[in-house]
């Protein structure tokens, strides 16, 4: 039985949490941003953004999973206020350190409210990231309307 999340990919990623083609110029700048999304859907504290950086800096390039993309989060306590994601695409990529997958143009950072949470929003949203036609369909799409779009088909799909 697989785990689901409690809101469907299409709640949680939606007209508030996704922003396509943003420029960057660090991996510390893309955080900020994928933060601040965070931030603006009320899904995070503003402080969240520091300790999602703080975690990358202690830990290293953990967060870059597959090529080109990368997920940064940090701990519940850190300023979580619900569970939630952001999809950031980026004009050109970013180094974060990470030899085997770097650089980096999708960022899908997310906060978990408890350690349940947090492993059940990394098992639906690895299904979505696993797809090399959606994640494709994703780093084409200009718009954030575009990006609504793949987050859809993959509802779709999955559906």
């Amino acid at each position: 039985m697989g785990a689901k999340l409690q809101v469907r990919l299409t709640d949680a990623l939606n007209a508030q949490t996704v922003k396509a083609k943003v420029t960057a110029t660090s991996w510390e700048q893309a955080v900020e941003v994928a933060g601040m999304v965070l931030v603006q859907a009320n899904l995070v504290e503003p402080r969240y953004i520091d300790a999602m950086k703080k975690t990358l800096r202690k830990l290293g390039p953990y967060s870059v999973i597959a090529p080109g993309i990368a997920m940064p989060h940090a701990r519940p306590e850190d300023g979580v206020i619900q569970t939630g994601f952001s999809l950031v695409t980026l004009v050109n990529p970013v180094t974060f350190g990470n030899a085997e997958n770097d650089p980096v143009d999708i960022l899908l950072a997310f906060s978990a409210s408890d350690k349940e949470r947090h492993i059940t929003a990394l098992k639906e949203i690895s299904v979505f990231l696993s797809n090399d036609g959606l994640m494709r369909k994703v780093r084409t799409a200009n718009s954030n309307d575009q990006l609504l779009d793949v987050i859809r088909d993959f509802e779709r799909i999955n559906n």
